[in-house]
């Protein structure tokens, strides 16, 4: 099976995500998925199962509990594999990401510049606004 297979299951995936904050036990695992998805037991245990044996959670025993843990392993290959297309979405995320710099910059400049010295707020005296008469030209 490969990989994202694996990962392509919802009920999986929210296994890994249970996980991914820590080792837990098998009933700990069944109670959140089993109200999540309402599956049966056994149904969650063959997720653990092929989890385990595609290389994406560990068990081991503690007294009567199995606890599990995320293995390394699988979401490593899933990465492998998904490594090959970060050339279609890498540099789109540096385009966001200088966006995001240039955006920060001119807020910062705004708020650093004095209100009262806007240049495009004030006009001087005899020039122009909206209410001024037109000036003529001297000839």
């Amino acid at each position: 099976m490969h990989a994202l297979d694996v990962l392509g299951d919802p009920v999986r995936r929210r296994i890994l995500e249970l996980l991914a904050d820590g080792e837990l036990s098998a009933g700990e695992i069944g109670e959140v998925v089993q109200e999540e998805f309402a599956i049966s037991q056994p149904a969650v245990s063959q997720h653990l199962r092929v989890l385990r044996e595609q290389g994406f959670a560990t068990v081991r025993p503690e007294g009567r509990r199995r606890l599990y843990a995320v293995d390394a392993q699988g979401p490593r290959r899933a990465g492998e594999w998904l490594s090959a297309f970060d050339r279609f979405w890498l540099p789109k995320l540096d385009a966001l990401g200088t966006e995001l710099a240039r955006g920060r910059r001119e807020r910062r400049r705004a708020a650093e510049t004095p209100h009262g010295s806007d240049e495009t707020t004030a006009t001087a005296p005899g020039s122009s606004g909206p209410d001024a008469e037109p000036s003529q030209k001297e000839n």
